[in-house]
Formats: C-alpha cells, sequence, structure tokens
C-alpha cells in the first residue's frame, strides 16, 4: 500500500493540467520499450486563500529518488508560512533561493548515514578491480556496497513556478524549461521562454565556471558533466563532493555544479490572458529529435492551444501534447529518414498546462458554432533537404485574438513589442540548427494571417457546405513541390 504523504492534504489546483509520458527505446520493428522506471514528477498546489500557487516539473536521473525529495521538501519550504502577500519581489526571490538551499541541504544531510557507511566499506575492500578474486567476506562487502551506491546516486532538475498576489515568479535549475504565452494590449500574441537551460552551451554558465578557474573551451566541448548535460543540479554526490576527481572540473576553486536557482520575476499576470508551460527537458529533446531545434517553443504552443479548443479539461489537453509528441518522435524514428538516429529512444516527458484568465473550450463547439480556432498543425518535410519553404495560411478567427508561430524578436520576461509589418508565417524547416535563445513570438496585426469575422455561425450554402476556414492551396503547392509528391490540390481546400 502506498504510504500517505503530507502533501496529500494540499489541495490540488484546478486551473492546471498535467501530461506525462515514460521513456522509451525503440527496437527495429518501431516497437517500444521501457528503459528504466519513470523518473519524472510534478506539483501543483493552491496554498488556502491567499491567492498562492505553487507548480512544479521535476527531471530525475540515475533513479527518481532526488526528484521525489525534492518536490515534497521543496513545498514544505515554500507552503507553510514562508509565503504572504507582504513580501516584496526581492522577498521572494529571496525565499525561493533559500527554499532551494535548505533542499539540496536536507537531501545530503538525508543520505549523511549512508554516505558514511559506504566509505566504511569501501576502506575495508582491497584496492584493484579484481573482484572476482574477492573472499566470501569481502564479497558481500561489495554487494552490500552496490546497494548502498543505488541509494545515494542521482539527482534532478527542476523548473519552479510560483504565482503570488497575481504576480508570476520562475525559478529553474537545470535544463527543464518554462514558457509564457499571452495576448498584449494591442491584440498580439506573444510566446516567451524565461530563462536558459544550464548547459555548456550557456555563456552566462560558462562566465561562471570561467570565474572558478575552469576553461569554458573544454567544457563546451565536453558537453556531458558527470555523465549529465546540466552546469546546475540537485542532488548528485558525486559531482558535489568528487569534483576534482573529474578531469574537466579538476581545477575549479570551489563547487562547479550547482542547485542555485536562475529567478525570474515578479511578472505581473493582471489582465493577462494566456497560459504558462512548465515542460520536462525529455518533451523538449524528443520535439527537438524529430523535427530540430528552431521551431519548440511555438510547436509546443500551437499544440497547446490546438487542444485547449478542443478538450473539455485541461488535463486531457495537456495529455493529448505529450502523445502526441510521443508519436511525432515515434513516426520520425520509423520513417528511416535523416531524423531517424536521433529518434532512437526518448526519456520521461512532462508537460504542465496553467490557464491564466483562459476560458477552456467545453469541446462541443465546432468552428461553425463560433468554437475558437488556434494555428494548424502542418506536415514537416522529412527528407532535411537544405531548402527552407515558408507558407502562410488564411486562417479566419473570431474576433478574440488568437494564437501563431511568427519571427523571433529577443525578449525578456516582461516581454517585447514585436516590430511593426511583422508577417506571421508558419514556416517549415528542414535543416537542423542548434541555436538556444531566450525568444519571444508573436503575430502582427497586418491581418495577414488571420481575417477577423464576426461571431455569427457561417451558413451553409446549397450543397450544406460551409466557407473553408483555412485555405491551403499554396501551401500543398509549395509542400508538394518540396516532397516531389504530386498532391491534388482543390482550389481552397487542398486534398480531401
Amino acid at each position: 500500500m502506498e504510504m500517505l504523504r503530507w502533501t496529500d492534504d494540499l489541495p490540488l489546483c484546478q486551473l492546471c493540467g498535467v501530461g506525462t509520458a515514460s521513456n522509451c527505446v525503440y527496437g527495429p520493428d518501431g516497437k517500444g520499450t521501457l528503459n528504466h522506471p519513470n523518473e519524472d514528477c510534478h506539483f501543483r498546489f493552491r496554498s488556502g486563500e491567499d491567492g498562492c500557487f505553487l507548480y512544479g516539473v521535476f527531471n530525475g536521473f540515475d533513479g527518481s529518488r532526488v526528484a521525489n525529495f525534492v518536490s515534497q521538501c521543496l513545498t514544505a519550504e515554500l507552503l507553510l508560512g514562508q509565503l504572504n502577500s507582504s513580501h516584496t519581489d526581492s522577498d521572494v526571490c529571496r525565499i525561493l533561493s533559500q527554499a532551494f538551499d535548505a533542499v539540496e541541504k536536507s537531501y545530503f544531510d538525508s543520505i549523511d548515514d549512508t554516505l558514511a557507511e559506504k566509505a566504511n566499506l569501501q576502506s575495508q575492500l582491497p584496492d584493484g578491480p579484481h573482484f572476482h578474486q574477492l573472499s566470501p567476506q569481502c564479497q558481500k562487502l561489495s554487494d552490500r556496497l552496490g546497494v548502498l551506491e543505488q541509494e545515494v546516486s542521482g539527482g534532478a532538475t527542476a523548473v519552479v513556478a510560483l504565482i503570488l498576489n497575481n504576480k508570476l515568479y520562475i525559478a529553474n535549475v537545470g535544463t527543464n524549461r518554462a514558457l509564457l504565452c499571452k495576448s498584449t494590449s494591442d491584440g498580439q500574441n506573444q510566446v516567451i521562454q524565461i530563462g536558459h537551460a544550464h548547459m555548456t552551451d550557456n555563456e552566462d554558465e560558462l562566465d561562471r565556471l570561467a570565474q572558478l578557474g575552469l576553461d569554458p573551451s573544454r567544457l563546451r566541448q565536453a558537453g556531458l558533466i558527470g555523465g549529465q548535460s546540466s552546469t546546475r543540479r540537485i542532488g548528485d554526490y558525486k559531482v558535489k563532493f568528487n569534483y576534482t576527481d573529474i578531469d574537466v572540473l579538476s581545477a575549479a576553486k570551489n563547487k562547479p555544479i550547482i542547485a542555485e536557482p536562475e529567478i525570474h520575476g515578479g511578472q505581473s499576470l493582471d489582465s493577462v490572458t494566456g497560459f504558462l508551460l512548465l515542460m520536462s527537458e525529455g518533451l523538449i529533446k524528443a520535439l527537438e529529435a524529430a523535427h530540430g531545434t528552431e521551431q519548440v517553443n511555438q510547436e509546443i504552443v500551437a499544440m497547446v492551444a490546438a487542444e485547449l479548443a478542443q478538450q473539455s479539461s485541461l488535463e486531457a489537453a495537456a495529455q493529448s501534447v505529450v502523445e502526441r509528441v510521443k508519436r511525432l518522435h515515434h513516426d520520425a524514428f520509423v520513417s528511416g529518414r535523416s531524423r531517424a538516429p536521433h529518434c532512437s529512444q526518448h526519456e520521461d516527458m512532462t508537460l504542465l498546462v496553467r490557464t491564466i484568465d483562459y476560458q477552456l473550450s467545453d469541446g462541443s463547439l465546432t468552428p461553425t458554432q463560433g468554437g475558437r480556432i488556434y494555428p494548424v498543425s502542418v506536415p514537416y518535410s522529412n527528407n532535411q533537404s537544405t531548402s527552407k519553404t515558408s507558407v502562410t495560411l488564411s486562417l479566419v478567427m473570431p474576433s478574440q485574438g488568437t494564437l501563431t508561430n511568427g519571427t523571433n524578436t529577443a525578449s525578456t520576461l516582461e516581454g517585447g513589442t514585436p516590430t511593426p509589418g511583422q508577417s506571421p508565417t508558419v514556416t517549415l524547416q528542414s535543416t537542423n540548427t542548434n541555436t538556444h535563445t531566450q525568444s519571444s513570438s508573436s503575430s502582427s496585426g497586418d491581418g495577414s494571417l488571420f481575417r477577423q469575422r464576426g461571431t455569427q455561425a457561417a451558413q451553409p450554402d446549397e450543397t450544406g457546405r460551409v466557407p473553408p476556414y483555412v485555405d491551403f492551396t499554396k501551401f500543398y503547392q509549395l509542400w508538394g513541390m518540396d516532397n516531389s509528391e504530386g498532391l491534388s490540390i482543390q482550389s481552397g481546400l487542398g486534398p480531401q
């Protein structure tokens, strides 16, 4: 029987949905098998009546112990009276930072006795790798040592969102991601990545590590540190305590791999309509493997928006997006084309969707009945040619502004105003360029992509059909030529 946890008594946030999928390794026949038990976890709590909401997505590695520990203890460090409505932004950021520090220390305290026993056993074993020559007594010690090693190994990365006084704060440690999608006052819609992943391709992280005496070029070349891509993580005692034994870290003046969060906020959510996404690294990497890195944020947001328009619950919408990414990843593998070698396996995937002043569809409205329409999903060219096909889709919308993909522009957490005259497009990228930027995508107001219509439902003609909402003609022409496939084009509708 599963043990009850104190967090089981905390009220769950009903403005949030979570989708998950376990890791998978594909065989030659395309069938997937579980590589290891699921190591992701999450939380989504509402604290009392003070308008405090706490969300988190945690990506464990080498086991789920650290991720589970962090999700439990971090909640205790933040929702037992530490936060209140009188706190300033600096107060909240300080409390968040202190919470992560306390959780890291608590975790190592929890394994202190195990580490001491492990060190004692190691001192009793003979030096050298000749374990096949061990006496029965030493073999028992070795077996016990293996059990202890499994108990203390592993770590976790974390992305946490706090909403207090209707302000958003994001705390990130590692390689998970937070996206905020919001409509601006002039009807624009922006997709904002809040912060950067802590990896060796992050210039700020390289600068931090260089100040400790490490060589940025060696770090960049190594990529992985202690088997992981993150330069910040919680737990992982091997790297934290024995970094001098790791060649690329041995010259550090102090601990190079830290659990200190990068914190952004507070961002006022007054008059904001949209949604917040927290994603584990596994979800991001799976979509990047299938489609490349350029438009991952925009693709995820478009999928979420489409599902929110169709599903009647946030849970169903989040799960549908995860299942869709999983399917795209699998399809890329079985296609045998250029993306296939990148898609032989994927890690655990978690997506948390939190709406902000956002009305969820009842799931029963169709476009002709006034239902909301969002960016359509378009096929990607799997041949990975060097050409790029840019297609503008005409999509008739209700009067409410909707989300589109667009051109990347630099942005902060506050979000920038898009450059006037930007032409919104859905761009098919067939090249795989490795970009890593904090970006905001927005739609312009020139009306070239979305044409507004009234709330009156479209009327069928004498054949019983209504006018099409999307004109795919140009898209199918270009996409068909790009793939050398003779798609039949019917005016205004594309293939039937």
